[in-house]
């Protein structure tokens, strides 16, 4: 039976509405997407999810927490001062291309790329050169023969852990991009390779490490530019004697890092070289200033006996040689007063009265802050109670000490803070 014709025009009518409405949502999605993908910082769109809103929820009454919460409804945007730490590896395979778009989308506006070398001496995205046994799924691949340790199972009777090495030196370049990226973890008690590759801590998750695209150093650029985020490469302490095979010098490697920039054409105001190595900053100071005057120097004497108060005495002639940003954990630059407060240490201080900028790590690496937060928090332990003081730290960081970023696992947790107060 056919319908009258009245209804059937009132239903060809509100089909088109439908269409025209559905079109119009399609427009508006792709719109955002252009916006969060283009465009200065300050018009790109960031997705934060539940997390920041968790932790400032959490933090006892106070007016940071008022402040935290007028802003909740946005709008948020990409900032410089989120860096996202080997992309988004809360919950992400670190240095994965899915682990970086998920950093930008959560607005951080510089993205990191630890730099190691293969065995054909290209440069690639890794925390450490022999970490892919940890961070890879090489050990239930063919190239497992060429690691430099083969896994061996754990030994319960004489409680010998589980042992396996695997280098980004030990397999050419081809064979490094046929791997899948994993999250970072290990079972030392491991009997099988399936055992050996989990371990991931409970406050993490697999949920999206069903696939990982590793990348080279080439490739990490091309993808942050497609993002829209600036870079800070850190070159990464070789695990194998240098030179490489007699010929390859650090110099070479430190070089090289700084080639693959002017390759793509990349600005050195996009570019925040890091090393832990000083003669590396310093190589950088001195052959190529443009890049040199945003270096950074990775400061880990602070985890030396005494390595403070050494850092604390050469802080001028640091500045004096031409070092401009110096970058220690976060502890190192927090300490606690006499009625409890994190407040900036003396290290900050004496950061900050040689003229040096300070970038710090990391925030969102230490799971649950019950237990006082752990490494990143040592300093401060005494102060920390709850998740909620994780925005306590960020704004002493940013505030009283100062620093220009802070690297997170979880960027969104440091691009909300960073939209709350205003900091670009």
């Amino acid at each position: 039976m056919s319908k009258p014709r009245n209804v059937y025009l009132m239903t060809m009518w509100t089909a088109a509405l439908i269409v025209a409405a559905g079109g119009a949502v399609s427009v508006a999605c792709a719109r955002e997407a252009q916006d969060r993908e283009s465009g200065p910082p300050s018009q790109r769109v960031a997705q934060l999810g539940p997390r920041p809103f968790f932790l400032f929820e959490d933090m006892k009454p106070s007016p940071l927490k008022d402040e935290l919460a007028k802003c909740a409804k946005g709008p948020f945007k990409q900032t410089d001062f989120s860096i996202g730490h080997r992309g988004a590896p809360l919950q992400f395979p670190e240095h994965t291309k899915e682990s970086y778009e998920a950093a930008a989308r959560m607005g951080a506006g510089i993205l990191e790329c630890d730099v190691t070398f293969t065995q054909d001496r290209q440069l690639v995205c890794r925390h450490s050169q022999c970490d892919l046994h940890t961070t890879t799924n090489v050990l239930e691949t063919p190239l497992a023969a060429k690691c430099s340790v083969p896994f061996t199972p754990a030994n319960p009777a004489t409680g010998t852990p589980a042992q396996a090495r695997c280098c980004t030196s030990d397999i050419t370049l081809a064979e490094f991009k046929t791997l899948k990226g994993k999250m970072d973890a290990f079972n030392p008690h491991a009997t099988t390779v399936a055992e050996y590759l989990g371990g991931t801590a409970n406050w993490r998750t697999d949920l999206y490490s069903a696939r990982g695209t590793l990348l080279t150093h080439a490739e990490s650029i091309a993808l942050f530019e497609k993002l829209g985020t600036k870079m800070t490469p850190e070159l990464k302490e070789a695990s194998v004697p240098m030179p490489f095979e007699g010929d390859y010098t650090q110099q070479d490697y430190a070089q090289q890092l700084i080639d693959e920039y002017k390759a793509a054409g990349v600005s050195p105001r996009k570019v925040w070289a890091q090393s832990f190595n000083y003669d590396d900053v310093l190589y950088w100071i001195q052959n190529e200033p443009a890049f040199g005057e945003q270096a950074v120097f990775l400061d880990a004497r602070v985890d030396e006996p005494g390595g403070v108060d050494v850092a604390i005495s050469t802080m001028q002639q640091v500045a004096a040689d031409g070092v401009n940003i110096i970058a220690p954990p976060m502890w190192a630059l927090v300490t606690l007063d006499v009625d409890n407060r994190i407040v900036p240490s003396p290290y900050a201080l004496a950061a900050k009265s040689a003229g040096l900028d300070i970038i710090t790590w990391t925030l969102e690496r230490s799971g649950l802050l019950s237990n006082g937060g752990g490494y990143y928090y040592q300093s401060v332990t005494g102060g920390i109670r709850s998740d909620g003081d994780t925005m306590v730290m960020l704004d002493v960081l940013a505030r009283d000490v100062g620093v220009l970023g802070v690297f997170s696992d979880w960027p969104a947790t440091v691009t909300y803070y960073a939209n709350c107060v205003g900091l670009q």
